[in-house]
């Protein structure tokens, strides 16, 4: 939007031809250094040019963004993006605030209609889905080889298979992906073990593990979305209610696509026109992959929840003008290489190069290459090398996609001349076109060769050629970043289960998840489509999928599920059990099904490196599930392979998939699509009507969603029973005036924690753990454990985050020695809880800190992991460093993040944690003051205050961004 123009500005308004739009052109700047900035950085400078209102944004911003090459790293400069982007479970704490914040201006005498975004707002429903139900385990499954299938000599034969459980006629056939009727994947416990032998009782109902009610219907994803809808039932009246009661906020109900997804391919513009003027489209989002959107030209990164609501307020982002990476790309891409490896050997490089907190633009002739889709999906994976952006200026392939898309001839003809105009249009093979950059890395395209990450983290590759020899050396290596530390003596344990009345063995290394899920990978059509050819050849080859693996297929939206069964391959994952699950982020964020109770007691027995593969970006140890440690992302068609395989511990190159029933082995080089295979199938099946019934499915929404009731009222009508929606304490005490901040005195210690606490660590979104804090406060509401849901879904109630904060079952508390959401008591002794003892110390009226290591707060932005320590009554973070975005978070909620000095941490200082902290702040605080830090045994440090602006000071001040913001309407 056009929201400011000072007097100097009016000149540098421009025409199109046409005369029909308006832009504002900075070349009427007629300053040369325009032409030699980078193509991100001028998306910048028009931003602040087309908003200089003399308050938010000054004529000294644009003089600085101009003078990038000298003011990089250095000047402080404001961006106000054209649209923000929220997802369910981090947009619904910032819509709670926003009808918090109508109460509290209302308490004061003001018009609560006055709260509304001023910037337009895209919610989208679509991490609510869990895989409640998943395709059926059949019987009776061939042997595809490896030596772990089942036991010859005791499962029957093809010819004659065993009654299998049913109910009313339902049956499961002799192999995977063959079941006509039942859905759920595991027989009643009472027969889960019974020999193979013994005949099982017909007409017993197949029971759905989770629900343990009968099921008997085939379609899936129809019924995890019909579950999402009842479950979460609160959640869509709230948001119902904020699309009627909020101008400017759009809700995308549940259904439609991952948010990622959504983004590209519905709400993507390019270019915005508002009030007669054209201007680059750009968005900020509540998503850290909300950099998908660079790479179709589209500048735009993922910020916290407190952030995202000033932005929707009307306030621009803050941000340090970046350096910015040009990262030139040459060479040719292997055919048998898929975008998944370029994207991993491109985060690997540039994870190397150490480009954190820094904008990357790609350019050279080797761009030329990489489809849309390609790029979008690189650019996505930026946050796993800690880059800002990862931003490809819009060219003729750019063009391309969109006229295969659902762009008009005509808005196509005014994107390019605009583009042109403003000169953020580019020809990569023209070198003069090369702007200057802060530095250049080259990467050779034809260097890429296919990868997975894992087992624990993102960022450790192994080569495919290398997986046997990798995850050996995991089982030997000591407990760490990769390694398991099992004794040579038990790394040949064979574990045997009975599953459907046949005998199976477990290993280490063997394959109990394999999800092609959404986020990454899906936004590509040749790697889902190379995945499906994979799986009709295997099918064809008589290969099959063990049928005790958790498989699951979770497309980001209707599109994926629409080109693969265009394509004729959809028919083919759902025989190897890669049934669609429906809809939203699923198995990435913890929400996979239970594995069957055989498969977990032999993990248990042997204690089993047990194995996930997924198509996924997070896989952090123990997100999946508690007891498969070791994960792997993979492109979709290793997902298959390897699940085809049942194991990692394989050489693709020298040992078969599986072999078939007439005794042949068959290699994965046997059933690899070729890439000009991948390339005509795509051409032929991703075409416009694709995006049509994209556009179909928003406008239409569904059945449940349009019948939702919400209120009608200007504030909402908060219900005190509700367990999902409750009304936060931020504003409780909100007074006109600001009060100064205190320095912090004799505060306690309520963890001691180490290197690499991710979001996950501070506030998981998965499943409520039974025994938490957060159980404990749902009990009383009288919910049983299965009405828990997860934390991501109870974001909009403060009561469950707070105790939910600090509850992984991962987090390495100093205090304690072992994992777990447990903490030391300083003044009793006692270990509780982490919310219990924070509660006592509250009590008590104790302030709190938190001692950490080397990047605190790495991982997905979530607004909790500020809220919720907030909550607890932590004052203050002093770590050896921060994730930006989280420090950002941090000094949202006014909680102080601090810097040890270089060379220093809570070791060297010789810190216990048990000591008392006294944080003496001065009367004038100023961008990145020291800090005196005195404790209870007479030590005395010095930290750094991460206050990065004068505005982050600001919101210091008044105690944290959402009340500075609310002070603005009183």
């Amino acid at each position: 939007m056009v929201t400011g123009l000072g007097i100097s500005e009016y000149h540098l308004i421009d025409t199109l031809e046409d005369g029909r739009f308006k832009f504002f052109n900075p070349q009427k700047l007629n300053d040369p250094r325009y032409d030699q900035l980078p193509l991100s950085i001028r998306v910048l400078l028009e931003a602040a040019i087309r908003n200089c209102d003399g308050f938010y944004t000054k004529e000294e911003d644009i003089q600085n963004i101009l003078d990038w090459q000298q003011q990089q790293n250095k000047a402080e400069v404001p961006f106000s993006p054209a649209r923000v982007l929220l997802q369910d479970f981090t947009g619904i704490p910032a819509m709670v605030d926003l009808a918090a914040m109508r109460d509290a201006v209302a308490k004061h005498g003001m018009d609560p209609s006055l709260v509304n975004p001023k910037c337009p707002t895209d919610l989208i429903v679509d991490h609510s889905l869990q895989i409640d139900y998943s395709k059926c385990a059949i019987q009776n499954a061939p042997n595809p080889g490896g030596g772990d299938g089942p036991n010859q000599s005791q499962a029957p034969s093809r010819s004659t298979p065993s009654r299998p459980l049913s109910r009313g006629g339902s049956h499961c056939g002799g192999q995977r992906g063959s079941c006509s009727k039942a859905t759920c994947s595991d027989p009643p416990a009472s027969t889960a073990q019974a020999p193979a032998s013994v005949q099982q009782i017909e007409n017993t109902p197949l029971l759905c593990p989770f629900h343990l009610k009968p099921v008997s219907e085939p379609e899936t994803a129809l019924k995890n979305q019909e579950m999402e809808l009842v479950r979460n039932k609160e959640r869509l009246q709230f948001f119902k209610w904020c699309s009627k009661a909020f101008k400017n906020v759009n809700v995308v109900p549940p259904d439609v696509g991952a948010v990622h997804q959504v983004n590209l391919e519905y709400l993507s513009r390019v270019i915005q026109v508002s009030d007669g003027f054209i201007y680059p489209d750009s968005v900020v989002g509540t998503d850290s992959h909300t950099t998908m959107i660079n790479g179709l030209g589209i500048l735009g990164w993922g910020v916290g929840g407190i952030e995202s609501e000033a932005v929707m307020l009307g306030q621009p982002v803050s941000l340090t003008l970046p350096q910015v990476v040009g990262c030139k790309l040459v060479g040719s891409i292997n055919p048998l290489t898929t975008s998944i490896d370029v994207v991993l050997g491109i985060t690997k490089h540039l994870r190397q190069a150490g480009i954190a907190g820094k904008f990357v633009e790609f350019f050279g002739p080797g761009v030329c290459q990489l489809s849309a889709p390609d790029r979008t999906t690189i650019a996505n994976m930026c946050p796993e090398y800690n880059a800002t952006v990862s931003f490809f200026p819009v060219d003729q392939v750019t063009l391309k996609h969109f006229k295969k898309t659902n762009f008009t001839q005509e808005k196509l003809e005014l994107l390019e001349s605009y583009m042109k105009a403003v000169k953020l249009f580019r020809s990569y093979e023209d070198p003069s076109e090369d702007p200057q950059y802060s530095e250049v890395i080259e990467i050779n395209l034809s260097s890429m060769v296919p990868y997975v990450s894992g087992p624990k983290r993102p960022q450790d590759r192994v080569a495919v050629s290398s997986m046997k020899e990798d995850f050996q050396s995991c089982l030997d290596e000591k407990v760490g970043f990769k390694g398991f530390h099992i004794s040579k003596e038990k790394q040949d344990i064979r574990v045997p289960f009975l599953h459907c009345g046949q005998e199976y063995q477990l290993v280490h290394g063997s394959v109990v998840i394999a999800a092609v899920i959404s986020c990454t990978n899906n936004c590509n059509p040749s790697v889902m489509l190379t995945a499906g050819l994979l799986a009709k050849k295997a099918v064809e080859a008589g290969l099959v999928v063990k049928p005790y693996i958790r498989t699951s297929l979770a497309p980001g939206s209707g599109m994926v599920t629409h080109y693969l069964n265009t394509s004729g391959v959809l028919p083919y994952f759902s025989q190897l059990g890669f049934e669609v699950i429906g809809y939203g982020c699923a198995t990435c964020v913890g929400n996979t099904a239970p594995l069957r109770e055989a498969v977990v007691d032999a993990i248990k027995q042997g204690d089993l490196v047990a194995c996930g593969v997924l198509s996924g970006n997070r896989h952090f140890e123990g997100r999946l599930c508690d007891c498969v440690r070791a994960n792997y992302l993979a492109s979709p068609p290793l997902v298959v392979a390897y699940a085809l395989a049942g194991t990692v511990g394989i050489d693709f190159e020298k040992e078969p998939l599986g072999v078939t029933s007439e005794g042949k082995e068959v290699y994965l080089c046997d059933i690899w699509p070729s890439r000009e295979e991948v390339q005509q199938t795509e051409e032929d099946t991703v075409i416009s009507s694709i995006f049509k019934d994209l556009r179909g499915r928003m406008e239409k929404g569904n059945t449940f969603w349009n019948n939702v009731d919400c209120p009608d009222s200007v504030v909402f009508p908060w219900d005190h029973k509700s367990t999902y929606i409750r009304s936060p304490s931020f504003f409780s005490k909100l007074s006109k005036e600001v009060t100064a901040p205190q320095s912090i005195e004799n505060a306690h210690v309520l963890l001691f924690l180490g290197d690499k606490v991710t979001t996950d660590h501070i506030s998981p979104a998965g499943s409520i753990a039974r025994v938490s804090a957060a159980a404990k406060y749902l009990q009383s509401k009288r919910l049983t454990p299965r009405e828990f849901n997860s934390y991501g879904a109870r974001r909009g109630n403060d009561a469950v985050m707070t105790r939910g904060t600090f509850a992984s079952i991962k987090l390495q508390n100093r205090f304690i020695g072992k994992p777990g959401p447990k903490t030391l008591h300083i003044p009793s002794g006692q270990t509780l809880d982490v919310f219990e003892a924070a509660e006592r110390y509250q009590r008590d009226s104790i302030p709190l800190i938190i001692l950490a290591g080397k990047d605190y707060g790495s991982g997905n932005s979530r607004d909790w992991v500020a809220k919720g320590p907030y909550l607890l009554g932590v004052r203050a973070v002093i770590a050896e460093s921060f994730e930006k975005l989280h420090k950002n978070q941090l000094v949202g909620m006014g909680i102080m993040p601090l810097q040890f000095l270089p060379d220093q941490n809570a070791d060297s200082l010789e810190l216990s944690g048990k000591e008392r902290f006294t944080i003496t702040l001065p009367d004038s605080l100023s961008p990145r003051q020291q800090l005196a830090v005195k404790t209870s045994q007479g030590k005395s440090f010095f930290v750094t205050a991460l206050f990065d602006t004068d505005m982050d000071i600001i919101f210091f001040r008044h105690g944290g961004h959402l009340r500075y913001v609310a002070r603005t309407f009183l």
